[in-house]
């Protein structure tokens, strides 16, 4: 795979756009004017691809100030509310609130951030809406957003996605364990894999990561001496390590800075020696970042 290729398997988060994110965030959230910078670059490079939310604060609207010609734009729904009557209604009406924010007249990916509302009473009609939305040709391709494999046991049971995202990283194999790093391309299912760096936490050096981590010490060794061994930096062996995948159609990597983002791109290139089979986790008390505020 050419250097180009791989680049293009990237594609650019943007959370910190519109929110100060990440467990190694220190710069709070990107300026309108780094945006454009970080955006421009990620062009130039030959990566086609932005991640986005409703939920990531203003990261839509900032977005939509920039010239977003050449980039496929993913974005996700919020939570469908208590109280709402018409599921159809509401979708539409939040579609078309995040293409007046983002400027287009269609996005490449919609997808669902809380996609157990599927698997509940509104489900089946949660799905026609989003379906509608891809025959009227204002999104592409239809999915959701997931923390761990085990949802896709449930939800791909009833619904076929074009598009699914999930976390994956060096210590997070769950992906592949499952069989659903296979089971979703054989079914024609694209796959957009997030926490390649577990918000920041791996490529963090050991006297800067807090000390709640500290219970997962003997893995962050074995880490190091990986890391040392195999002669890459951290940051080199999360996105060589995803880029191999083949099963993968983009990385998705958030930056909070022009200069993180071009030391991804120098990264991103090379291949990424054997993993040891001991350097991974199931403790997903450390896997899903969500759960980290109450270690």
């Amino acid at each position: 795979m050419s250097t180009v290729e791989r680049l293009s398997r990237l594609a650019l988060g943007t959370v910190q756009f519109g929110l100060s994110y990440g467990v190694a965030n220190q710069s709070g959230q990107v300026s309108p004017e780094e945006v454009g910078l970080i955006l421009d670059a990620a062009r130039n490079a030959g990566v086609r691809t932005l991640d986005t939310a409703t939920a990531y604060g203003e990261s839509e609207k900032v977005l939509g100030q920039q010239d977003l010609r050449g980039f496929a734009v993913v974005t996700k729904l919020p939570e469908i509310p208590a109280d709402c009557v018409d599921v159809s209604a509401w979708v539409e009406a939040q579609l078309h609130t995040s293409l007046v924010r983002l400027g287009l007249l269609a996005v490449d990916g919609l997808l669902l951030h809380r996609p157990a509302q599927l698997l509940g009473a509104h489900g089946a009609a949660l799905f026609a809406a989003l379906q509608a939305q891809r025959e009227q040709g204002l999104v592409r391709r239809i999915g959701v957003s997931v923390y761990s494999p085990e949802e896709l046991d449930a939800l791909c049971q009833r619904y076929h996605f074009d598009l699914i995202q999930a976390p994956f990283n060096v210590l997070d194999k769950r992906l592949e364990q499952s069989g659903w790093l296979e089971r979703l391309r054989r079914g024609g299912t694209d796959l957009h894999v997030r926490s390649v760096f577990m918000q920041g936490l791996l490529l963090m050096p050991s006297e800067e990561r807090p000390a709640k981590f500290t219970r997962w010490e003997p893995l962050w060794a074995l880490w190091q001496r990986w890391l040392a061994e195999s002669g890459q930096s951290p940051l080199q062996a999360c996105l060589r390590h995803a880029l191999a995948v083949p099963q993968i159609e983009r990385v998705v990597v958030g930056v909070d800075s022009l200069a993180q983002w071009q030391a991804i791109l120098q990264s991103a290139a090379g291949t990424c020696p054997a993993v040891p089979s001991e350097l991974q986790c199931a403790d997903i008390e450390l896997l899903n970042p969500s759960l980290w505020n109450h270690l």
